[in-house]
């Protein structure tokens, strides 16, 4: 996997201070994509989790790290996206996952793997849907377009029902 950009702090991709990850490949190909170069999957620096571990858990003001792209939940990148998570919640368990992806809740839990069911149980928000220009909504927080969700994955993935945050 292949690191498309990271933001040491960041206050607007999700609640809190927070680290942002930026995988690199997409198989979505969103009209009007704000990271249209990070779709390549060869686009970017060789992805070194244990570097971005150890800059966030040096960070002290850091809530959460958010996951993003590019698509960190493709086929691709997902056995190495939840090995992340894993990794860093033992060395920093208090910190918040949230994801952005453009697929559905339902179409990821509707996948026939365990490694993608594991990554969205050890994620606590998801950012779901594609981009669709048509709905761009700037006034949005936390999302680009109306038809994207922000989920409370945790207790949806509990209650069986998805379950959204209002922020």
């Amino acid at each position: 996997m292949k690191l498309a950009g990271f933001y040491d702090e960041s206050i607007s991709n999700g609640l809190g201070w927070r680290a942002v990850i930026f995988v690199s490949g997409c198989p979505h190909n969103c009209e009007n994509c704000h990271n249209k170069e990070a779709q390549d999957f060869n686009y970017g620096t060789e992805f070194n989790s244990k570097e971005i571990i150890e800059k966030i858990c040096d960070n002290s003001i850091l809530k959460g790290v958010t996951l993003s792209g590019g698509e960190p939940l493709c086929k691709e990148n997902v056995a190495e996206v939840l090995k992340f998570i894993q990794s860093l919640k033992k060395e920093k368990s208090s910190l918040n996952i949230w994801c952005y992806t453009g697929y559905t809740y339902e179409e990821l839990v509707a996948r026939e793997d365990d490694v993608t069911k594991e990554a969205l149980g050890n994620i606590d928000v998801l950012i779901d849907g594609p981009f669709v220009d048509s709905c761009k909504a700037p006034n949005l927080k936390f999302r680009g377009s109306t038809n994207q969700r922000i989920i409370d994955l945790k207790n949806t993935l509990q209650n069986n029902s998805v379950i959204e945050l209002a922020v």
